[in-house]
């Protein structure tokens, strides 16, 4: 733990005296996978971060929501991915990462530009378009959607981890824009991260810098539980308001409105992440010394670069996201150990997707946080990747410099580095 004293000076003009007026000290994030998923009584053993709950709501019950299974008369569809939040977000616990992949696809038009496609469905008779993804599932025959083979930009994305995400949320964008302008001073040029603002869906008129989604499309919690609840689940909620077809539809818009408490469901999809704890380190393989000699590599060889190790969210109190939400006390002030950096980076693997960032983002992306690594089983964005050493094998483009220091290291220290990778 470190803390620092933050000051803040007064000076009353009648009396003319100076003091000490706030003191907000830095503390660790805390750790722990404890949203175990439970068949009967969702939530009832998990333990948040501490973070305050609106009027009459519980952890329990915003991760009930979370796991909660939709069908047709509930708003599924009519195209979707899974039928609940945490379908795709578990792994262990509720709100991890999983083997879940979803696809994406598209083309360039003839000046090199990428383009969404347009989804004929219906035979023929009805069209999806303007959006990247094309679902796995529908709720009937007819709305079920295809990649056309016109469309050769094609990918797959693995599901991300939400564990932590509200102290993510919490770090200061200039952070994340320093981060991205010290980057190439630290790599002879070779590495530069891009930040791109976002717009904040909750408040409208207002970007940020984008940190959730592979090409960082989402720049709050809480504009990303309205993105994926229409995209990955065909939900409409007042932040995504219409279905991408009515074919075979049978529930009215807005599928998502407040219940008793006043909460719509992505309220409490937002409050669940931003109440869960950070993933936790093995302690065990940690203080191992093969692990502690391949942190030391980690950063030596350049890794740390882009998969940076710590960061401090903002204050307490402090209003973020267009003003929009106020940083919590459970949430400000933490130090945290991400292994990321939130922007988006051209290291060879890219998708060519286009979202909501400028066509120079079709072949980066974001990349990863790597707190949790050790509950995955496979690596990259499209998961093509079974092991750690492959998964490394594969950068380069601005990793490439990285991947060469990796391969000139002995197979001892190479295995030391994938152990503390193992520890995360």
């Amino acid at each position: 733990m470190r803390s620092k004293i933050v000051l803040s000076l007064f000076v009353g003009a009648a009396l003319g005296v100076v003091g000490v007026v706030a003191q907000q000290y830095e503390t660790e994030a805390p750790a722990g996978f404890t949203t175990p998923t439970l068949g009967e009584n969702p939530g009832s053993q998990s333990t948040s971060n501490g973070i305050a709950e609106p009027s009459g709501d519980t952890f329990a019950l915003d991760q009930a929501q979370f796991e909660r299974r939709h069908d047709p008369s509930t708003g599924l569809g009519p195209v979707f991915n899974a039928t609940s939040c945490a379908e795709c977000h578990q792994n262990g616990v509720t709100g991890a990462a999983s083997q879940i992949t979803e696809v994406r696809a598209g083309h360039r038009a003839a000046n090199g530009n990428f383009v969404n496609p347009t989804i004929l469905i219906n035979g023929g008779a009805n069209s999806i378009s303007g959006r990247s993804i094309v679902n796995d599932r529908s709720i009937c025959p007819q709305a079920q959607e295809h990649v056309p083979d016109s469309e050769n930009v094609r990918t797959l994305r693995a599901v991300l981890n939400t564990l932590g995400d509200g102290f993510v949320e919490s770090v200061d964008d200039r952070t994340l824009l320093a981060i991205a302008a010290n980057q190439p001073a630290q790599s002879d040029g070779m590495i530069h991260g891009e930040a791109i603002q976002v717009p904040i869906l909750e408040a409208p008129g207002h970007t940020g810098v984008g940190r959730f989604g592979w090409k960082d499309q989402d720049p709050t919690i809480l504009s990303f539980a309205g993105d994926a609840y229409l995209n990955e689940m065909g939900v409409t909620n007042r932040l995504k308001p219409t279905d991408v077809t009515s074919v075979c539809k049978v529930s009215s818009d807005l599928e998502d409105t407040p219940d008793n408490l006043g909460l719509a469901d992505i309220d409490h999809f937002a409050q669940f992440i931003r109440g869960t704890q950070v993933p936790p380190r093995d302690a065990v393989v940690a203080a191992t010394p093969d692990a502690i000699a391949g942190q030391h590599l980690f950063a030596t060889v350049g890794c740390a670069t882009c998969h940076v190790p710590t960061m401090t969210t903002d204050r307490a109190g402090t209003k973020i996201n267009g003003g929009a939400y106020t940083v919590p006390e459970a949430l400000g002030n933490k130090v945290i150990h991400p292994y990321g950096d939130f922007l988006l980076h051209d290291v060879g693997t890219g998708d060519g997707i286009v979202q909501v960032g400028p066509q120079d983002t079709a072949n980066k992306l974001r990349t990863p946080a790597l707190w949790g690594l050790r509950i995955k089983s496979r690596f990259m964005h499209d998961l093509g990747s079974l092991t750690l050493g492959d998964a490394i094998e594969r950068h380069a483009g601005e990793a490439q410099g990285v991947t060469s220091r990796f391969n000139g290291l002995s197979r001892e220290d190479q295995q030391d580095l994938i152990t503390f990778l193992r520890s995360l």
